[in-house]
Order: C-alpha cells, then sequence, then structure tokens
C-alpha cells in the first residue's frame, strides 16, 4: 500500500515505514502530524480526491536539519564583480507511521 501525499507544495509517494524529507514543518522531534492525501492504492484499489481526503497518513518526526550548503557564485566578466554566497535549505525528516484507508 503506498500513498501520494502533499507538503510544502510538493507531492511525495510513500509507503509505511519510510523515511521522507519534507519541507521545515513547525513540530517537536517525537510528535506526530497528519499529512494532507491526495492518492491512496492498495489491495482494495486506487482512491484519489474526495475519496482519498478521507483517508489518513501519520507521521512521526525525526529530525529538524539543514540539507548540505550550497555556493551561489556571482561572476560578471571583465567588470571585477565577484560575489559569493552559501545556503542551507532546511527540512524535517519524517517516518510514515501509518496509511489508513
Amino acid at each position: 500500500m503506498y500513498a501520494i501525499i502533499e507538503s510544502g507544495g510538493k507531492q511525495y509517494k510513500v509507503e509505511q515505514d519510510m523515511l521522507v524529507k519534507v519541507e521545515k514543518l513547525d513540530a517537536e522531534i517525537g510528535s506526530e502530524v497528519e499529512l494532507k492525501v491526495l492518492l491512496v492504492a492498495g489491495e482494495d484499489g486506487v482512491k484519489a480526491g474526495a475519496a482519498a481526503a478521507a483517508c489518513k497518513v501519520k507521521a512521526a518526526v525525526n529530525a529538524q536539519d539543514k540539507y548540505a550548503k550550497v555556493l551561489v557564485f556571482h561572476y560578471k566578466a571583465k567588470k571585477q564583480v565577484r560575489k559569493r554566497q552559501g545556503h542551507r535549505q532546511p527540512y524535517t525528516e519524517l517516518k510514515i507511521v501509518s496509511i489508513e484507508g
């Protein structure tokens, strides 16, 4: 059984006991969150739309962390313009506890 969930404007295909990294959520480590369900597929068929909205996907917050640093370098030829900037995107790691539907 798997489900398509939406979090942070992105969609993820998840299964039970799977670890998934989503955009940062405002939740404590160890707490449980409920995610918006778009589609559920299992042995009894596929549920989408309003039927899938009645289903529940629960996940436990495993970690709040940041990805590796990405360096952004702006350069203009023959103008002596150079600018370096780093960025680390925060994320929340979730463990899918249950898919009910």
